[in-house]
C-alpha cells in the first residue's frame, strides 16, 4: 500500500509541475532568461561566490544549451 501512495504522490506532483510550467512557459524567451540570470546571481551572492554579470550571463547560457540538448 505504501507504494501506491508514493507512486500517486509522484503522479500528483509530475501534473502539478506540468500546468505551472504551461502556465508560465508563455513567457518571452528574454524575460525568462533575464529571471534566470537574477535567480543565479541571488544564489551565488547567497553562497558568497563571486562571478561577473559576463561570467554569469556565460553560465546561464551554458545552463540553456545543456537543457536544450536533453
Amino acid at each position: 500500500m505504501k507504494s501506491l501512495g508514493y507512486l500517486g504522490a509522484f503522479l500528483g506532483g509530475s501534473i502539478a509541475g506540468a500546468v505551472l510550467g504551461l502556465l508560465i512557459a508563455p513567457e518571452k524567451g528574454a524575460d525568462t532568461r533575464v529571471k534566470i540570470t537574477d535567480a543565479v546571481e541571488d544564489f551565488l551572492k547567497k553562497h558568497n561566490i563571486k562571478l561577473s554579470r559576463k561570467e554569469v550571463g556565460d553560465l546561464v547560457d551554458d545552463i540553456q544549451e545543456a537543457a536544450e540538448e536533453e
